[in-house]
């Protein structure tokens, strides 16, 4: 019996797909930023604006380096966890309150932007609805952030445009900075929300193609993740800085009690941008064209900043996921639904930022939670990466790395202190982690006491068994041969190929392939694809008789050939189109016979047409069958 477990996930992702699932996070922060940094500062707010550009791109290039040396995931729990587990344990934990908030903040902002009444309660229903979407699986986040992220770039583009003339009058407007260092300090620290997102591109490291000449023995993906960071990082810090500083050009703004007021028009701090739009095209076209410019920053930034939304979501499933497969989250984190989503993850996902964004309801509120997470998160995988001495780092690398990791713990520190609702949130998660964590090594340790129970009595009844005459011990596992052609039938075609059917349960489909197969005397490979939205380790050693619905399709093929002439194939994928078009093409398949998808259905929708990407996938000497 022949058995195929390939749990590779497929590296398909190239600069631009990963340029646009950054910009998804990273670009959304202008959007509330620079009306953030007017409360605070005033028109001397553009200053800040810049030194937090200035700090966005030395992080970047830190994270350029990162993605170099970890081509298989360099997030804080990935490249800290060989280091120290609870050094990883806490950077994870500060990662899932970024993620909480990155979610709450951009539904919040979206409707903000959007201008519907009692946003709060919109954004909640919309990450309750975007969480409900992600019980039916992964989305192709990646084709969506391209379009969503390409008409939002069109639309800063000529808002800088328009802003360009006026920036003579913005500079005239400008104060210099006031109130001491330290002011400016505690100043600068409240708007650092530009670095989220830097290490969405780091955790998708392994999914990027690799450089040419790489194997996946020994990947290396710098050109992918260096290109993708370059580009959105030097879109997102010259076009945060230079609308910083238009809006220093816009007359007559007030900050009052942490908001932002403008004539005939209150409250625009976390709608700035689109306040922006309305007046420098309405000044140069006339109030109409400013509306229309109005609400084209407002639907795009708001399409934007709901994309970003459903990342957080899929990024706080997976990150609890894979902290429960490594045991430091209780096992229902594990337990998936059929389409390989994490459930309880799922569901802590929906419910904590929706619960936050109806408490908090206020951008400002948010926006100090928001940075000890992301703040936290980069300080820990920083620290740890600059001072690994196993890591070939080049001498100014290390340097550059570690002043900044000095940099990202006095801001962190300075949020512990005068943002005691930051701290209490970060000591939260934290507690609430290391419940759940201590709960996770309890059930982890019952397990082991009752395995080594277990295989105690086994061996046991073994010995006993075996002292028996004729006794003999049970095997451990199926034997494990390979598939062997039967001579065709008279009159048929004689294929000189195996056949390939990838089905999801014994039926039709299964029924005629067995049959198909048999009639022309070819080795079938019945292929069964666990789908999964994450892939742990782990995953790699599972059989398929450890799986109940794997076992409920091989199991009655026993009479039929099982391991002679029909060779069960199982796989745990997140790409199962993939996984059939590459093991068609390892086999040498002449044939592969797919099942016809549910028209209509709703949850086919949802998945996407397996059978139209496996034929785009194939190639053209293989032949593609579907039974109806």
């Amino acid at each position: 019996m022949m058995e195929l477990n390939t749990t590779t996930r497929p590296r398909n992702v190239d600069w631009k797909r990963a340029a646009a699932i950054l910009y998804g996070d990273w670009g959304t922060s202008k959007a509330y930023v620079i009306g953030l940094a007017f409360a605070v500062a005033g028109y001397s707010s553009p200053w800040l604006i810049a030194a937090m550009c200035l700090l966005t791109a030395i992080v970047g290039y830190n994270y350029i380096v990162i993605c170099r040396h970890y081509p298989n995931g360099g997030g804080v729990y990935a490249s800290v966890r060989h280091r120290s587990e609870v050094i990883s344990i806490v950077g994870a934990f500060l990662l899932i309150a970024d993620y909480i908030v990155t979610a709450a903040v951009s539904a919040l902002s979206a409707f903000l932007y959007l201008g519907v009444p009692h946003p709060e309660y919109w954004a909640c229903g919309s990450i309750l609805l975007i969480g409900g979407l992600n019980y039916f699986g992964p989305k192709h986040t990646g084709g969506l952030a391209v379009l969503v992220s390409v008409p939002t770039a069109i639309v800063v583009v000529l808002l800088a445009l328009f802003a360009l003339p006026h920036l003579g009058q913005a500079v005239a407007h400008l104060h210099p900075p006031t109130g001491g260092l330290l002011h400016n300090w505690n100043a600068f620290v409240g708007i650092v929300l530009a670095l989220s997102g830097v290490e969405a591109i780091a955790n998708a490291t392994g999914v990027m193609k690799l450089n040419p000449g790489s194997t996946l023995e020994k990947p290396n993906v710098s050109k992918t993740a260096t290109k993708a960071i370059l580009v959105v990082m030097g879109e997102v810090c010259l076009m945060t800085a230079l609308l910083g500083l238009a809006m220093a050009a816009l007359p007559g703004l007030i900050a009052s009690h942490g908001d932002v007021n403008a004539p005939g028009a209150e409250g625009v701090r976390d709608y700035m941008l689109r306040y922006m739009g309305q007046v420098f095209v309405g000044n140069v076209f006339g109030p109409l064209a400013g509306q229309i410019m109005g609400w084209a920053v407002s639907i795009v930034f708001g399409v934007l900043l709901l994309s970003a939304v459903n990342t957080a979501l899929m990024a706080l499933s997976s990150i609890s996921f894979l902290m429960a497969r490594d045991q430091e989250l209780p096992p229902i984190f594990t337990k998936l639904n059929s389409f390989g989503v994490p459930n309880a993850g799922l569901v802590f996902a929906m419910i904590i930022p929706a619960g936050l964004v109806v408490l908090v309801s206020d951008m400002s509120g948010l926006a100090d939670l928001y940075a000890v997470g992301v703040v936290g998160a980069i300080a820990t995988n920083l620290g740890a990466t600059s001072t690994d001495w196993k890591l070939a780092l080049k001498t100014h690398e290390r340097s550059i790395m570690f002043v900044t990791f000095l940099i990202m713990a006095a801001i962190e520190i300075s949020l512990f202190i005068d943002k005691p609702n930051a701290l209490r949130f970060a000591i939260s998660v934290l507690v609430v982690g290391l419940i759940l964590r201590g709960l996770a090594k309890e059930s982890a340790q019952r397990k082991s006491v009752a395995a080594q129970e277990a295989a105690l009595e086994a061996a046991v009844l073994a010995v006993e068994s075996a002292a028996r005459p004729g006794g003999r011990s049970p095997a451990s596992e199926p034997v494990i041969t390979t598939g062997t052609a039967m001579a065709p039938l008279p009159g048929r075609k004689a294929y000189n190929g195996p056949m390939l059917t990838a089905v999801r349960g014994p039926g039709r489909t299964l029924d005629f392939a067995v049959n198909e197969a048999a009639d022309n005397g070819q080795p079938l490979y019945v292929l069964f694809v666990r789908e999964q939205q994450v892939i742990a380790p782990g995953d790699r050693r599972r059989k398929w008789y450890e799986d109940e619905e794997a076992k409920a399709v091989f199991e009655p093929l026993r009479s039929k050939g099982l391991g002679e002439t029909i060779i069960p194939c199982y796989a745990v994928s997140d790409a199962p189109a993939h996984t059939i078009a590459d093991l068609a093409s390892t086999i040498g398949a002449e044939r592969v016979l797919l099942g016809a998808p549910q028209r209509g259905s709703f949850i086919h929708i949802l998945r996407g047409n397996i059978v139209r990407e496996v034929a785009k996938l194939l190639p053209d000497d293989i032949h593609l069958l579907v039974t109806v």
